[in-house]
């Protein structure tokens, strides 16, 4: 069976607001260190969105130093810094981690999360998004697909060199997902609160294999979002986001090889060792809500 794609023609903000009904939207961007991003990001989403089809935007501020929390919170987003959710559930790290904290920290029946590091956005990624999870009631998650202009073709290095070959061999019922490893994506709370999150760089990929599991491959979803341009990382940051992604995958197949270290390390040509971030969290409907959300621990201590 083969993930469903949607095609967007024709979808607008208002036929995204005829379908929603008495639905929520939240939208969640993660981010550390993105004051040069974060601040046009939510000036784009505050003004047409927010109040209208989405009904809260959060900044979830993975200990920043750069001030893009106060950048976020000036532009018109709630922040929520993710020691407040470390305080309440222990603390974590990573990119899966930050995810899972945004989902802690919003309320909305649909989740949309955008990567914080994003240049090319514009408010019909969240219309296309959201509509997939408006018309079809099996669809649990919707991942972007779209064109990353590089050498490659389109596709990201992680994605192209470990990413497809892993699925492909591993998991073949979702391997014409065009981006698996897209941090645009949307999500239906009651079906991701179900499954737990990779706390490194394996959490989306981590998603859609659990995902599967639990509800079938008919639950996830694609849609285009056309161009994407962000920051690139250097390839000593893609080397152990690519293993990290491969040891998510490897640990969700039926025969996951035992691990020679523990925890598993990535062994540069240079000798130096890597501790990789292989850590889960729980799903989140098996951990308390944190209910009205101060915006950090020492509002949560008053």
């Amino acid at each position: 069976m083969s993930v469903k794609t949607f095609d967007p023609t024709g979808w607008t903000l208002e036929t995204a607001l005829l379908m929603k009904g008495d639905r929520t939207v939240s939208v969640c961007i993660p981010c550390k260190n993105e004051a040069g991003t974060i601040g046009d990001l939510v000036r784009l989403i505050e003004p047409t969105l927010l109040g209208t089809l989405v009904d809260e935007l959060i900044v979830l501020d993975d200990g920043s130093i750069d001030g893009t929390g106060e950048i976020a919170e000036e532009a018109g987003a709630t922040v929520v810094h993710v020691d407040l959710v470390h305080f309440f559930h222990g603390p974590g790290k990573g990119k899966g981690n930050a995810l899972w904290a945004s989902l802690l920290a919003s309320k909305g029946d649909i989740v949309v999360w955008i990567d914080g590091d994003i240049t090319s956005f514009t408010t019909d990624w969240i219309v296309r998004l959201v509509m997939p999870l408006l018309i079809d009631p099996e669809v649990g998650l919707v991942k972007a697909s779209y064109e990353r202009p590089s050498h490659l073709g389109g596709g990201g290095r992680t994605t192209e060199l470990v990413a497809r070959p892993l699925l492909s061999m591993f998991f073949p019922s979702i391997a014409d997902l065009q981006q698996p490893l897209a941090g645009e994506f949307a999500g239906r709370r009651s079906m991701v609160e179900a499954i737990p999150f990779a706390t490194g760089w394996g959490v989306e990929i981590g998603m859609l294999i659990d995902m599967a599991s639990a509800f079938g491959p008919s639950s996830l979803a694609q849609v285009d979002l056309g161009v994407r341009l962000h920051r690139h990382h250097r390839l000593e940051t893609l080397a152990i986001q690519a293993a990290e992604v491969a040891a998510t995958v490897l640990s969700r197949t039926a025969n996951p090889p035992t691990p020679v270290d523990v925890p598993p390390t990535l062994h540069r040509k240079s000798g130096e060792p890597i501790l990789l971030n292989v850590g889960e969290r729980p799903p989140a409907n098996s951990v308390p809500k944190l209910g009205a959300i101060p915006q950090s621990p020492d509002d949560a201590r008053a």
